[in-house]
Order: C-alpha cells, then sequence, then structure tokens
C-alpha cells in the first residue's frame, strides 16, 4: 500500500523531495512545510503525479 511520491514547492514549483505514503490512511494529497533550496526558505510543499 505504501508508494513513493514527489513533493514540489507550491511557489517555485520545483520538485525538490520524494517521500513514501499509505494511501489507504492517506488518499487525498500530502502537504507538508519543507525548506526550498531555490528560495533560501521554508514553503508549502504539495504531492504531486
Amino acid at each position: 500500500m505504501r508508494t513513493i511520491v514527489t513533493l514540489a514547492c507550491t511557489e517555485c514549483g520545483d520538485r525538490n523531495y520524494s517521500t513514501k505514503k499509505n494511501k489507504r490512511n492517506n488518499p487525498e494529497r500530502i502537504e507538508m512545510m519543507k525548506f526550498c533550496p531555490r528560495l533560501n526558505k521554508h514553503t508549502l510543499h504539495r504531492e504531486t503525479k
């Protein structure tokens, strides 16, 4: 049930991180505050396709 997903920055659009999620427990898209190296600050990152 665990799949690898990619997290993209909502401000610049860069795909900076990949993580695993359990589709049974989290069917919706994941959102996390992560560090964006291009902007040099913490921004919201969302799961992409």
